[in-house]
């Protein structure tokens, strides 16, 4: 089984290695390949929230085969991405996903004090958006002021990191009291978890829940019960706290009842019957978080359930040849049509199953830590 997984990585390092080029020549952040190429984020420039998938994806691939090619493009990349500090009102609280991946991961491999030094940079303007009644402000428009939602689970690990290499424990309480709204008042008692929660930006009260990218209010969007069960499963390592690790089981119970026969994964699991919404980005997510979950627990069944995603997404929706630049196909950002692609290939789907399959070869970054 592990040979099936070896062989997968060393055709996506062949296929990114050729691939890469084109983004290079391009000088863009690629967010999915269409007709042939890299194309760039459909909105926010380069302070579009996936742009440190690509130098995460580098990264790893570099610790594979140790080519400098990949090194030298996860810094190309890495550049840009610093460079967003001084546009800085496009930022919110996904520079954990934009800069743990990429100066994050420069810092952790390279020892880069530079990179270093960038990270903790994003890691206070994250802690910066804490508003002190009790949760992270996810974006910057005036009437969202009270939003916050699930994905933000993992972009605490940006903070934990933070608290690790500073010795100051802000970052970490910051992280905690965030973790624990999230907890309170995302987990659903079916272990499903909402997408977005609105607060009072005053008070802290819960104002109401919003669809968000789901199929409609109070459905299972899945990529966000993806988010949260390995943000939970995150949470549980950090701040070692039984509690989270406890709603990092029930949602993937949740999430693993859910999963098709074919080992794919719905867009929402509450989607109308029949209809083929697909979202490889969930299991790709799922699966990197339920190995994650199965070493934090000893219990073989998240990593069985890990190997049912993986191996759908290999046998169904792995594209090895050369007519796009990415790998996995049937990604969707949305399950309504938002402009940032369905059914297609999106750069973070390529980030998690690389992450997943390095995992499984025993060769992970562990660039969440």
């Amino acid at each position: 089984m592990r040979k099936r997984y070896e062989e997968a990585l060393n055709r996506a390092a062949e296929k990114l290695r050729r691939t890469a080029e084109d983004a290079r020549a391009a000088g863009i952040i690629p967010y999915q390949s269409a007709e042939g190429h890299w194309i760039a984020s459909p909105y926010d420039g380069n302070s579009w929230w996936t742009g440190g998938f690509w130098p995460g994806l580098m990264w790893q691939l570099w610790r594979w085969t140790e080519d400098p090619f990949f090194r030298e493009e996860a810094r190309r990349v890495g550049g840009l991405l610093t460079e967003e500090f001084r546009t800085f009102r496009k930022l919110n609280h996904d520079v954990g996903f934009m800069y743990l991946l990429s100066s994050g991961a420069d810092a952790k491999l390279t020892g880069n004090e530079q990179a270093e030094t960038d990270t903790l940079h994003a890691a206070s303007l994250l802690m910066g958006r804490m508003n002190p009644k009790g949760f992270i402000r996810a974006w910057n428009e005036p009437d969202r002021a009270g939003f916050a939602i699930i994905d933000c689970m993992m972009n605490l690990a940006l903070l934990y990191r933070a608290s690790r290499d500073t010795g100051d424990p802000r970052f970490r309480e910051t992280a905690r009291v965030h973790a624990e709204t999230t907890l309170r008042e995302f987990l659903r008692e079916d272990g499903s978890v909402s997408h977005i929660v609105e607060f009072d930006p005053e008070t802290g009260a819960r104002v109401r829940e919003h669809p968000g990218q789901g199929y409609a209010l109070g459905s299972q969007w899945s990529r966000g019960q993806a988010w949260g069960l390995y943000g939970f499963t995150l949470a549980a390592r950090h701040l070692e706290e039984p509690r989270f690790l406890e709603a990092a089981e029930r949602i993937a119970g949740n999430f693993v009842r859910h999963i098709r026969p074919d080992g794919l994964t719905d867009c929402d699991f509450c989607q109308p019957a029949g209809e083929e919404r697909i979202d490889n980005l969930a299991g790709a997510i799922a699966a990197s978080g339920l190995l994650a979950l199965g070493e934090a627990t000893g219990k073989d069944a998240w990593r069985e359930a890990a190997l049912r995603l993986t191996d759908g997404l290999l046998e169904h929706c792995a594209d090895w040849g050369g007519e796009r630049c990415g790998i996995l196909t049937h990604c969707t950002a949305s399950y309504h049509e938002d402009g940032a692609g369905r059914h297609t290939n999106i750069i973070y789907g390529d980030y998690f199953l690389v992450e997943t399959l390095m995992k499984l070869c025993g060769r992970d970054a562990d660039l969440w830590n």
